[in-house]
């Protein structure tokens, strides 16, 4: 496949999803072809199952159900926007992937990091990100830029304890760790021109390395 695959990735609260739509905008004018999209959901299959896994009400889901929902939104996302996108060449940038999976399920949920990467590696056949961006914020301080924000979808996993949203946050700086060479940590504890700055800089620094 040609294109690029870049995740963004981060707690609850990191604005990831905001930034991800004006660096679309500032890649799109510096002349690169871009494809936005969102894990779960992208496509209306896997926007349905989002619906299911984040619906405030499911307080029932058990971890597992929820692990293997994910990974079936996943495959289909997959399958009918991402990889046709790469192949014609394009930069899909995706609002979370497995990192999602492997923080929020195999260790806040307490799965296992490992056993969550085994049933994703059957949903993605090993396409794994080019490039992925973590948006690092304190679990509390995320927290709080959600309750400010009124606009803000409120979901499942905002009813979560901030115990949880801690494990969250201690999972990815572990995958920081096991994953150096693809994922790259912004700080997300400063302006939104300072952080857009700064997760500009470092996918068009990959995409020069890449040409």
């Amino acid at each position: 496949m040609s294109g690029y695959f870049i995740t963004f990735e981060g707690g609850e609260g990191a604005g990831k999803t905001s930034i991800l739509h004006s660096i679309a905008d500032k890649l799109q004018q510096l002349g690169y072809d871009v494809v936005q999209t969102r894990e779960p959901g992208g496509i209306d299959i896997a926007e349905k199952i989002r619906n299911i896994i984040l619906n405030p009400l499911h307080t029932a889901m058990d971890g597992r159900t929820e692990a293997l929902l994910y990974a079936a939104a996943r495959r289909q996302h997959l399958v009918e926007k991402v990889f046709p996108a790469l192949e014609q060449g394009k930069i899909v940038l995706c609002d979370r992937f497995i990192d999602s999976s492997l923080a929020y399920q195999g260790y806040a949920r307490g799965l296992g990091m490992d056993e969550v990467f085994t049933i994703n590696q059957f949903a993605i056949q090993n396409a794994m990100p080019n490039l992925t961006l973590f948006f690092d914020i304190e679990p509390r301080k995320g927290l709080e830029r959600i309750s400010l924000n009124k606009d803000r979808e409120r979901n499942r996993l905002d009813l979560e304890e901030i115990e949880f949203h801690e494990k969250v946050y201690e999972a990815y700086q572990l995958l920081v760790k096991r994953f150096p060479e693809r994922i790259q940590v912004i700080n997300a504890d400063q302006s939104m021109e300072k952080v857009e700055g700064d997760s500009l800089s470092v996918i068009t620094q990959y995409l020069n390395t890449m040409e």
